[in-house]
């Protein structure tokens, strides 16, 4: 039996498909202004027996190639069990939304909170911020490692604290302090979200932020405990979405 999950999300799209429970193809690519095309490119030549969709685009792969579709957050919560069966909570910071999930000791959705209406918070937040200090999005991560924590972005919104981050250039602080203080603000976005459902037990950090070390260094500061991030972190929601087209 081979069972395929395919995550479509605002930015970019995943496929998982596994054999036995293991993982024998992955595919990823970003989602464009043609989402549907895209499917199409990263599906061709792979074979199943069974296909789940998941993600913003799950309406439309469901309708395009004929199969079930299932929330992201099911996705998600279903992944992070399977890859870490002491997750009590997941965090999934993705390109243009942030999701807190709270799983019931049998894996199932407890309850979740949802950021998906604006970029703050977000990778996008990141990405934006990342080119206004002139960094690469890969490496701001690392330079915020290195910054100090001296610094405060007083702003959530985009806007807002692109001007901020433009007045602390123009007074001439480190741009790694800068990167420091917009990576704590992400952080404390987050921690807000989590205490809102109840955070206890062991966090599974997913989504494209995840693989920020300076995001997962953050949140083990302010939660004085280790933060599970997994090899692939983008992909748990198409992992998730190809164990529940199994099931």
């Amino acid at each position: 039996m081979r069972c395929a999950g395919i995550d479509i999300g605002s930015r970019s799209m995943e496929v998982v498909v596994l054999e036995e429970g293991n993982v024998v193809a992955f595919r990823q690519g970003e989602t464009g202004y043609a989402p549907l095309e895209q499917a199409e490119s990263l599906l061709r030549g792979l074979s199943w027996d069974r296909l789940m969709a998941t993600g913003y685009g799950r309406s439309l792969a469901a309708q395009a190639f004929s199969c079930p579709a299932v929330t992201e957050i099911k996705a998600y919560a279903r992944g992070a069990r399977e890859l870490s069966p002491f997750a009590t909570t997941v965090l999934d910071i993705g390109g243009q939304d942030c999701k807190v999930i709270s799983l019931r000791e049998n894996g199932k959705v407890k309850k979740f909170e949802m950021n998906d209406r604006c970029a703050a918070g977000t990778g996008k937040f990141l990405e934006i911020m990342a080119a206004t200090l002139g960094f690469d999005i890969r490496e701001f991560g690392e330079r915020a490692l290195e910054g100090k924590d001296i610094l405060k972005i007083n702003s959530m919104c985009t806007v807002f604290a692109e001007s901020e981050v433009v007045s602390l250039i123009s007074r001439g602080e480190n741009p790694g302090d800068i990167a420091r203080a917009l990576h704590t603000s992400v952080v404390l976005r987050a921690l807000s979200m989590l205490r809102r459902i109840g955070f206890s037990g062991e966090l599974f950090f997913a989504g494209g932020v995840a693989r920020n070390r300076c995001m997962k260094h953050l949140l083990e500061a302010h939660l004085q405990e280790e933060v599970v991030v997994p090899e692939y972190p983008q992909r748990v929601g198409a992992y998730g979405a190809a164990l529940l087209a199994g099931e």
